[in-house]
């Protein structure tokens, strides 16, 4: 059997990192590029980071590449940067919130 691309250890950090569900990602990411009179196309909506997030929650774990890994990593030491190792929910700033929120993370949520 091959090394999975996504250990365990990854798995669960990432899941705690990106506390908002694929459906609450997605239509964060709609709604922040939606402007008075243009809207993106939805597949397009939101910093690619975002979007790479919206992908890899939309797949199963074995599908996961190693490229989803480095996103995954990437995505945890982000999260991990801006909040601790074991943040508090905090409403911060909202360009603060808003960046973390394109990563999947909403630090308004309780953990």
């Amino acid at each position: 059997m091959a090394d999975p691309k996504v250990d365990d250890e990854l798995w669960e950090q990432f899941h705690q990192a990106v506390n908002m569900t694929s459906r609450e990602l997605g239509d964060w990411l709609r709604e922040s590029e939606a402007g008075v009179e243009t809207e993106p196309v939805p597949d397009q909506a939101g910093p690619a980071a975002g979007r790479q997030v919206l992908a890899i929650l939309g797949k199963r774990r074995s599908d996961l590449t190693a490229e989803d890994a480095e996103v995954m990593a990437g995505v945890v030491d982000r999260v991990r940067t801006q909040r601790g190792e074991e943040p508090e929910p905090t409403a911060g700033d909202a360009a603060w919130r808003h960046s973390l929120m394109n990563l999947g993370h909403d630090p308004l949520k309780p953990t």
